[in-house]
């Protein structure tokens, strides 16, 4: 504790001084219920005394204590005045103390807000967003990589195999065997024009199923080379 401190008392923040005020409020209206309950107690040993003082014809008795107890039942009717208006306070206090609470607790959010949008560093960002990129890539090639490789080791390669022998029913099932037909073929039948073969055929006149055949191979064969 500093000199200040010493001669003037601890320097109290608003809230502080509020809890504080509002402490005093809250013993007041508890010494004004005990007052008011006293007052009660009171009325009605007057309303018992005047009943008493009446009935054994008393009559100035009975006039003072009247004059009493019209007064005491105006200073209850005060003390709930009082009640009230201190309870209006203490509820004004209250709001304020929340409206305090509010501010701090928003002062603090701004505070990490400022905080949090300082430490952001957007240039960062951008570089780890294209990092990840360029790392995905990299694990969507390592896994192709690795489907082909277990397509390897699990036999899936074998498809253009499949293909070919497929290839090869269909034309089994035409009658055209690929080979055979590519093994007998002569070497210069390219050499030969179609056109002059169809000339040869127009002239030697109907000659020749032996014709008909050579141009079914040549048709196939055109057909496969296409």
């Amino acid at each position: 504790m500093n000199i200040v401190e010493w001669a003037f008392g601890k320097r109290m923040t608003p809230a502080e001084r509020l809890r504080k005020h509002q402490r005093a409020l809250d013993r007041t209206q508890r010494e004004l219920d005990r007052e008011r309950v006293k007052l009660e107690n009171q009325e009605k040993k007057l309303v018992q005394d005047i009943k008493k003082s009446a009935k054994n014809g008393q009559v100035g008795a009975c006039k003072i204590q009247a004059k009493d107890l019209v007064r005491t039942r105006r200073y209850i009717q005060k003390f709930y005045q009082m009640r009230t208006q201190l309870q209006a306070i203490s509820l004004r206090i209250q709001t304020v103390r929340s409206n305090e609470q509010m501010m701090q607790s928003m002062k603090g959010a701004t505070m990490l807000l400022g905080s949090m949008n300082r430490q952001m560093n957007l240039p960062a960002l951008q570089r780890i967003a294209m990092e990840f990129e360029r790392e995905n890539d990299v694990m969507d090639q390592r896994q192709e990589m690795m489907d082909d490789a277990i397509d390897e080791a699990t036999g899936m390669e074998g498809e253009e195999e499949e293909g070919e022998d497929i290839v090869k029913e269909v034309l089994d099932e035409i009658g055209v065997d690929l080979n055979q037909s590519l093994g007998e073929t002569p070497a210069d039948i390219q050499k030969a024009p179609v056109n002059e073969t169809r000339v040869a055929q127009a002239i030697g006149g109907g000659g020749g199923g032996g014709n008909s055949s050579d141009d079914d191979l040549q048709a196939r064969l055109d057909s496969l080379r296409r």
